[in-house]
């Protein structure tokens, strides 16, 4: 096996500049590092907006923050980030996000070996290594496929959950917000999150009403979450009365992570907030699309209680839009009802509630997660 370090500890930095969720997979790719090389110093190359996500991670030792369209925009920027990344004398990088800036980045940085993906032109320009996609399977989880760049350094203790690192204290003030907000967190309390960015298939919002309508009709109660953008949807939410109570815009990405933390369960498509759920151990109900590229078998949650739930035998075929980012799974047809997402979010609380009743101690409300 090739040696891609000359010294012991190893200084590493992994780089992924990129959306929530593939952020939040990315997190097992640190704790594998810091298991499998002793005393290794680990950095993270990650932009502003999702540090919040990394931040008291204790497999982290430095975050260095790239931000091409914002701060980080512009040559002079680019060679002051060079000279940061080259400050902390990485012996090696793992590009988990393969583009042409970070890949002259880290080869103008002095890093002696850089890792990639496949065999990219500009990644062969650069004279980075690269790990193989021969035998490529379409089908295998993201996150596997990052944790790939870590075996080709030579880790072996893999660690495969995603994880955020929450203060108690987080954790408490969110459930002193749901109080607020006028929910008795002794019972079971179901996020529930319309929007997805158009980055994949999902619902119109009005099936989400639906969704939550029936859901407090079994005495169940409902937070819905969203984007400032998304504000606009409130008053769907809001007409429905008691039991349910609207957040759009009200939550910074680690205060959404606490919050959650403090629920029973997470109904939404594939979105970052999904994998922000799974990795604070919150059950999940998603709705996906069979299509290779948004297929659950390479971006569903990973390492914690979930259903998945596809669109009926047969439908995509002959009802597809041809394009995942404006699909709606045709909700008010055959595609995915509200019927098949309640009746598996049913599933999963009754899960969740009888080992509620099972645990001695009922301090805290049925989906609490410290």
């Amino acid at each position: 096996m090739r040696t891609y370090y000359n010294r012991d500890p190893i200084r590493i930095l992994v780089v992924r500049p990129d959306r929530v969720g593939d952020v939040v997979l990315s997190t097992p790719v640190y704790h594998t590092l810091k298991k499998s090389f002793e005393s290794c110093f680990v950095g993270a190359l990650i932009s502003s907006y999702t540090k919040p996500l990394l931040e008291g991670n204790p497999h982290i030792d430095v975050m260095i923050t790239d931000d091409p369209d914002g701060e980080s925009a512009g040559g002079k920027r680019f060679r002051e980030k060079i000279k940061e990344i080259r400050s902390y004398n990485f012996d090696v990088a793992l590009l988990l996000l393969p583009t042409k800036r970070l890949a002259y980045m880290l080869f103008l940085a002095g890093i002696p070996y850089r890792i990639g993906v496949g065999h990219i032109l500009y990644e062969v320009i650069t004279l980075m290594y690269g790990v193989s996609r021969h035998k490529y399977n379409p089908l295998r989880h993201e996150s596997e496929y990052m944790l790939d760049l870590a075996r080709k350094i030579g880790a072996r203790d893999m660690w495969t959950k995603p994880e955020i690192f929450l203060k108690e204290e987080e954790v408490h003030d969110a459930r002193r917000y749901l109080l607020e907000k006028g929910f008795d967190t002794g019972k079971s309390i179901v996020c529930i999150h319309p929007g997805s960015g158009h980055s994949s298939p999902s619902w119109q919002v009005g099936r989400y009403a639906e969704l939550a309508e029936r859901l407090v009709a079994t005495g169940r109660q409902v937070l819905v979450t969203g984007s400032e953008a998304e504000k606009k949807y409130e008053d769907k939410f809001t007409d429905l009365g008691v039991g349910v109570a609207a957040a759009f815009g009200e939550f910074s990405l680690r205060e959404l992570a606490a919050v959650l933390a403090n629920v029973s369960a997470f109904v939404s498509s594939s979105t970052g907030p999904m994998h922000i759920a799974a990795a604070v151990g919150t059950p999940t109900v998603s709705m996906f699309c069979p299509l290779t590229a948004c297929s659950p078998k390479l971006w569903g949650p990973v390492g914690n209680s979930s259903k998945v739930v596809m669109p009926t035998e047969n439908f995509c075929q002959t009802r597809c839009p041809g394009d995942p980012h404006v699909c709606t799974f045709e909700s008010g047809g055959d595609g995915t009802s509200v019927e098949m997402v309640f009746s598996t979010a049913k599933e999963m609380l009754h899960e969740s509630e009888v080992l509620h009743l099972k645990d001695t101690s009922h301090d805290n409300p049925p989906g609490y997660r410290k």
